[in-house]
């Protein structure tokens, strides 16, 4: 079998393009390993949580101690992100609220209205309050934990 030609050019002509190994870069020795399913399947398990693509680059690594760089899923940074989405929607709401509140504010004409629309902000300032201290807390108690590790 030989070299495959290059798109776009004849067959047997080399373009300038193709670039060659090194003679000290090109893999001639080949090693069998054999595998019952079992094995194979905890193998591939190992090589997918890294970064290599291919099993024989990780068994590569593996067997020349080189480093192999392992993809880590920290789940609790992932809950806090998810907590954090939550408490961010309400927020944006209670934001809106706010806002509305503030328009209303400018269009209003009696003092009776007046007084209502600051009980009604009163309430939800106090909301919004408690949705911060929610969220320093929660971020505390996560710094906390990575502080641990």
């Amino acid at each position: 079998m030989g070299i495959l030609p290059a798109l776009g050019t004849r067959a047997g002509k080399r373009t300038q393009f193709e670039m060659k190994k090194k003679e000290e870069d090109v893999r001639r020795k080949m090693i069998v390993v054999r595998m019952n399913e079992k094995e194979f399947t905890a193998l591939e398990k190992l090589r997918a949580s890294s970064t290599e693509k291919t099993v024989s680059n990780y068994l590569r690594k593996v067997a020349l101690r080189r480093p192999v760089t392992i993809v880590y899923r920290n789940e609790t940074a992932d809950d806090f992100l998810n907590e954090l989405i939550q408490l961010k929607r309400e927020l944006h709401f209670i934001g809106h609220n706010l806002n509305q509140a503030v328009h209303k504010l400018h269009t209003l004409d009696r003092i009776p209205e007046f007084r209502t629309w600051i009980r009604q902000y009163e309430t939800v300032h106090h909301q919004f309050l408690q949705k911060e201290d929610q969220i320093i807390a929660r971020g505390n108690q996560i710094y906390q934990l990575w502080l641990q590790e």
